[in-house]
């Protein structure tokens, strides 16, 4: 990978600009979109599916407050926050931590799992149709490339 900026210099030129002004206006777009569907048809904000989908892929459907908040970037009293909303809806409930005093848990109730598969498509039907089927089948693993390098900054 060639690092293209030369040191001591932080000004963009215009396609760095361009490029960074793109990213933040396609994820920004992308996910008020997603938000407003899935709000719309269930009753979920895009964060609180995720962390669902986080909680469904977690072994016995729990994890640990700490975790979740990495997973869905979030800071952890947002996390908590969100939990408490997900809490009141009946789709999560919080535990101690068996192993761990001071931490604790957040499990996916039984109506948590069910909204979750109920959503479930209405994500994916988004992501298709904002995302993936705007692109070309030979950019996804540019993208993933792109994605991969960016989560990895020291690398």
């Amino acid at each position: 990978m060639s690092i293209r900026r030369r040191p001591g210099s932080a000004a963009l030129d215009d396609q760095q600009m361009d490029a960074w002004h793109g990213f933040l206006r396609a994820h920004s777009s992308l996910v008020r979109e997603l938000d407003v569907e899935m709000q719309a048809e269930h009753g979920l904000s895009l964060t609180q599916y995720e962390v669902l989908l986080l909680l469904s892929r977690s072994d016995g459907g729990a994890a640990r407050m700490s975790d979740l908040a990495d997973g869905a970037l979030l800071s952890l009293s947002g996390l908590s926050r969100l939990i408490d909303r997900l809490v009141a809806m009946g789709l999560v409930e919080r535990m101690q931590c068996p192993n761990d005093r001071r931490s604790s848990l957040a499990r996916l109730t039984p109506a948590g799992r069910k909204r979750f598969r109920e959503a479930q498509p209405t994500h994916h039907e988004g992501v298709h149709r904002l995302f993936i089927d705007r692109l070309p089948d030979d950019m996804l693993p540019a993208l993933n490339q792109a994605w991969q390098a960016l989560e990895n900054p020291a690398a």
